[in-house]
C-alpha cells in the first residue's frame, strides 16, 4: 500500500466538470492498494495520517495532527503510484491491486479515516480526475507499507 500526504491550505477534486471533493486545510491524500494489501495495512495508514504532526504550531515547529487543527482530508484513488518504473521507458502497473481489490480497499482507508474522527472527501475511483491543490509549505510524505516494520 502507498500514500502520499500533501498539507494543503485547500484542494479539490472534479470528474466530468462536477466537483466530488473540496476540502480547506488537511491533507490532500493520493491512495494506491498493491497485491497482498490487507485491511489492516489501511488501518494502519488511516491511524499514522489521523495522528502525524505535521502541522505547525505557534512556533512554527510541526507539532500538530491533522486531527488537532480540525483538517479535512481529500482521498484521491491513484493506482499509479505502484509503477515500476525502472525497465524500458513506459512503466508497469501491475503491482497494483486488481480494480475491485483496489476499489474495496480504497473505500476501507477512507471509511477507517472517518472512524479516526477525520471528515473526509473523495474522488471517484477509476475515473479520470482533475485535482487542484494548493500546497502548504509545501509539506509531502510518501508513505508505503513495505516500509512499516
Amino acid at each position: 500500500m502507498r500514500a502520499v500526504l500533501q498539507r494543503v491550505s485547500e484542494a479539490s477534486v472534479t470528474v466530468d466538470s462536477n466537483i466530488t471533493g473540496a476540502i480547506k486545510q488537511g491533507l490532500l491524500i493520493l491512495f494506491c492498494a498493491e497485491h497482498n494489501d490487507s485491511d489492516d495495512d489501511a488501518a494502519y495508514f488511516a491511524r499514522k495520517i489521523s495522528k502525524m504532526r505535521i502541522f505547525t504550531d505557534d512556533n512554527g515547529k510541526m507539532n500538530h495532527s491533522v486531527l488537532d487543527i480540525n483538517g479535512s482530508v481529500l482521498a484521491v484513488s491513484q493506482f499509479t503510484l505502484a509503477a515500476n518504473w525502472k525497465k524500458g521507458n513506459r512503466p508497469g502497473f501491475s503491482g497494483a491491486a486488481a480494480p475491485a481489490e483496489g476499489e474495496r480497499l480504497y473505500e476501507f482507508f477512507c471509511n477507517a479515516l472517518k472512524s479516526e474522527g477525520l471528515t473526509v472527501e473523495k474522488g471517484v475511483f477509476g475515473a479520470h480526475m482533475d485535482v487542484r491543490l494548493l500546497n502548504d509549505g509545501p509539506v509531502t510524505i510518501v508513505m508505503d507499507s513495505k516500509d512499516n516494520a
